[in-house]
Parts: structure tokens; C-alpha cells; sequence
């Protein structure tokens, strides 16, 4: 499906279900929002990556929780679905702000209890070595994006998890990189007890040949 949307192009990626604070402080963008106020429109968010505009997030306003003499505004916003950008004009139409044709992408949402199940198991590892467990609570409930930006991901690789198009292949894409960072703090880990015991008189069994 195509339809046209006032666009505010960010260095982020924003995954559907997300919810998004955001302090808007442009004229560009207090005009986009307050057009999304008064004719209660979506808007996008398409992820500035790799110095191009191609894919990104449609976005709903939720609420403005704090409006500003000078006609500044925090609000919160929430993902909806992905795009990809068909037509980018800046500016678009007779507004200040950036627009244009995007087509939302089909993604598949069905759940695999197992590679959920494993998905999180190795995200509660990598919390348990940063010590955070306590603070993120994780259970086979937690949808992705509630984690996805926790993780160590680099924002080239949040973005090539955005155009993924199913749940299940973005799971195996996490559960890739969990696997090829935990081993990465292990070693950390090891190398920092060598350096705290550095001058330090060594107990150490003889061997027996």
C-alpha cells in the first residue's frame, strides 16, 4: 500500500511498536507535528543511514506532553509500520517541512516460540554480564523492540533489522549477533583479571610429565 506522509528524517532507526520521545524545536518540524495534530495524521520517520533516504518508520502521535512559550513541544510517539520511501522531496509541497510517496512494507508478524525463547536467553546472558538484569525485566512476552536498542547493535545493523521481512528472520539476525558478542565478553572479562593480577606472586600447580 502507497500513501503520501510529511516526512522528519532522523540519524535513528525506530522499530514498529516503539514508542519515541522526541523535542521538537524547528519550524520545520513544530509545523509537521501541529499539521499531524489538527488533521490527526501519521507522519514518518525515515532512518538516515548510509548518507540516503530509503527505508523507515510510520509514526503516530500519542500525546504532546509539554508545549513551549516559544511554540516548542516535547510529545511521544509510537511506531506503527515500516516504509520504504518511493518519492523524497525536501521541501514537500507548500510546507516547510520534507514528504512525499511511501509504500508500507509486508511484514510477517508470527511469532516462533522457540527462537523467541532462545533470543531471550541470550539477551538475559548479556544483561547478566553488564549487571543491568535487575533493571530490564525479560520474559517470552517482550516484544523486540523493547530490547532491540540494548543490545549492542551498531545502528547499520538496527537499520538491516528494520527491512527484514519477517519476525522469525529478525530473531535469527539477533540471536547471530548475541552469539558472536557474548564470547567477545568473555574474553573481555578474562583479560581484565590477567590485568588485576599483573605483579601479583602466581599460585601455580606443577605439571606432571
Amino acid at each position: 500500500m502507497q500513501k503520501e506522509l510529511g516526512l522528519f528524517p532522523l540519524n535513528l532507526v525506530a522499530f514498529p511498536g516503539e514508542r519515541l520521545n522526541l523535542h521538537i524545536f524547528e519550524p520545520r518540524y513544530k509545523q509537521l507535528v501541529n499539521d499531524c495534530l489538527q488533521g490527526k495524521q501519521t507522519f514518518g520517520i525515515p532512518s538516515f543511514v548510509h548518507k540516503k533516504i530509503e527505508f523507515g518508520t510510520e509514526m503516530r502521535i500519542l500525546n504532546v506532553s509539554k508545549r513551549y512559550d516559544d511554540g516548542r513541544m516535547d510529545i511521544c510517539t509510537e511506531g506503527i509500520a515500516e516504509f520504504k520511501v518511493i518519492d523524497f522531496q525536501n521541501p514537500w509541497n507548500d510546507r516547510l517541512y520534507a514528504g512525499g510517496r511511501i509504500e508500507i512494507l509486508t511484514q510477517d508478524r508470527q511469532e516462533n516460540a522457540e527462537l523467541t525463547l532462545r533470543a531471550i536467553d541470550l539477551v538475559q546472558e548479556l544483561f547478566s554480564w553488564l549487571q543491568v538484569e535487575d533493571k530490564i525485566k525479560l520474559s517470552v512476552q517482550t516484544p523486540l523492540h523493547e530490547y532491540v536498542h540494548k543490545i549492542g547493535l551498531k545502528l547499520e545493523e538496527e537499520y538491516d533489522l528494520l527491512q527484514l521481512p519477517s519476525e522469525e528472520d529478525r530473531l535469527h539476525f539477533l540471536i547471530r549477533h548475541l552469539k558472536s558478542l557474548l564470547p567477545t565478553l568473555e574474553r573481555a572479562e578474562m583479560a581484565r583479571e590477567k590485568i588485576m593480577l599483573n605483579g601479583h606472586f602466581k599460585h601455580l600447580d606443577p605439571l606432571n610429565f
